[in-house]
């Protein structure tokens, strides 16, 4: 259980070092969440090698056949955390975008759009200030 709590605060130190200085309430809620879900993860890996453990003990499984159980555990659970980190990323996107638009403040893109087009004139303007 030490351990347990051991890497749950260490997760939440990393975390807690990359919190923004501003107090943001969007920023603090999807901070907390973080920190839930960090400490939930570090708390079950931890069960998960107290069961393994057990198992061997026992002799209901071998220790190889545990440590690769874990492995395999790890690596689904890393990979899905990745795909839930992506579909978020891309749910947070999608409202920021949403929120600017509500604000007509305009995209990356359109600004661009505009300053190829301000070139353009611009270059059509001096072309007709040579000819004048």
């Amino acid at each position: 259980m030490a351990a347990k709590a051991k890497e749950a605060k260490q997760a939440e130190e990393q975390v807690t070092e990359v919190k923004p200085a501003e107090a943001n309430p969007l920023v603090d809620a999807v901070h907390k969440v973080l920190l839930a879900g960090i400490g939930a993860v570090a708390l079950a890996k931890e069960d998960m090698e107290d069961l393994v453990g057990k198992l061997v003990e026992r002799g209901e499984i071998a220790e190889a056949d545990g440590r690769k159980m874990m492995k395999d555990v790890m690596e689904r659970r890393k990979k899905q955390a990745s795909e839930q980190s992506k579909k978020a990323e891309d749910i947070l996107d999608q409202r920021v975008e949403d929120v600017m638009s509500r604000m007509n403040i305009p995209t990356k893109d359109e600004i661009e759009a505009l300053s190829a087009k301000i070139t353009a004139l611009t270059k059509k303007v001096d072309e007709l200030k040579k000819t004048a």
